[in-house]
């Protein structure tokens, strides 16, 4: 029986697929981008779901990508593909809402859209379902939040540090990826959307300063006022939303995924290797997810 992972080239895939191959699970995995499998227990499929044919007799499903994709390619079933899904969402659905910005409302739409049609799909097809709402992910170096800061920052060997006095939760992929496998094996989480948060709530600023503490070259810290960061909102949309959030608590409610699943992930304990940043980052990566460091 095989689990089928869409998304798998995500950082939550990255560790999802190792543990799979550690649990003697074979994975069948979707990427856009050609793959080649290190070993047997994986077996990539390049492409995306808006040409997927439908599917039968798989395990289960595991999506990371977009939820509405996800719920238009189930509507192509007469019967269920598998017993059990579970896919992620992402807080955003809460913490943009009210957004000022027309593009990230319209995120918004599409995780709302995307999850009540999921939820639609799994009901008419008598399917298990569980949707993760995950905070800012970190982990594989593949984040398009954390990593590009540290990339910057290692070309440059200067570190702007925004003061937000918000709360942030990031959460490591990989503490997703066993949250997931979870859900599938235990029932009490079916029928639920859970919020997962990381382990440790912190606020932005001390966010950014854990990011330059961890990196493997010394920078200079160049701290930036909140007027210049406002400035920069109003004169480059790409980083209004952002800045507009500085001082924005974005954290989740772990409380459900702790009582149904256990839910127990790390603190905000950074290693440059998981920004994706120094030499051999990533063996060590790779080490981490075997269990090696």
């Amino acid at each position: 029986m095989t689990t089928f992972v869409v998304g798998a080239s995500s950082q939550i895939g990255y560790f999802l697929l190792n543990r799979l191959r550690h649990a003697g699970r074979p994975a069948l995995a979707l990427s856009r981008q050609q793959r080649v499998a290190a070993d047997d227990s994986v077996q990539w499929l390049q492409g995306s779901l808006d040409t997927l044919a439908p599917m039968q007799g798989l395990d289960a499903i595991v999506s990371f990508g977009p939820l509405l994709g996800l719920g238009q390619w189930l509507q192509l079933h007469d019967q269920a593909p598998a017993p059990a899904l579970v896919a992620t969402s992402s807080m955003s659905i809460l913490s943009k809402a009210g957004s000022a910005q027309p593009h990230e409302r319209a995120v918004v739409d599409q995780l709302v859209r995307g999850e009540a049609l999921v939820r639609a799909q799994c009901q008419r097809l008598g399917m298990r379902w569980t949707i993760l709402r995950p905070t800012l992910i970190y982990g594989a170096g593949r984040d398009r939040s954390l990593t590009p800061i540290a990339r910057r920052a290692v070309r440059s060997r200067l570190f702007p540090l925004p003061g937000g006095g918000g709360l942030r939760q990031p959460v490591h992929a990989d503490d997703l990826a066993a949250l997931v496998l979870r859900a599938l094996a235990d029932g009490r989480a079916d029928g639920r959307i859970l919020e997962a948060g990381g382990g440790e709530r912190l606020t932005a600023g001390q966010m950014f300063w854990r990011v330059r503490q961890a990196l493997p070259v010394a920078t200079l810290p160049l701290p930036v006022p909140d007027t210049l960061m406002q400035l920069a909102g109003r004169l480059v949309p790409a980083v209004r939303g952002p800045v507009s959030r500085l001082q924005s608590d974005l954290v989740a409610d772990n409380a459900a995924a702790q009582s149904l699943l256990g839910y127990a992930p790390r603190a905000f304990c950074l290693q440059s290797w998981m920004l994706g940043v120094g030499p051999g980052w990533q063996q060590r990566l790779q080490q981490q997810a075997d269990g090696e460091i």
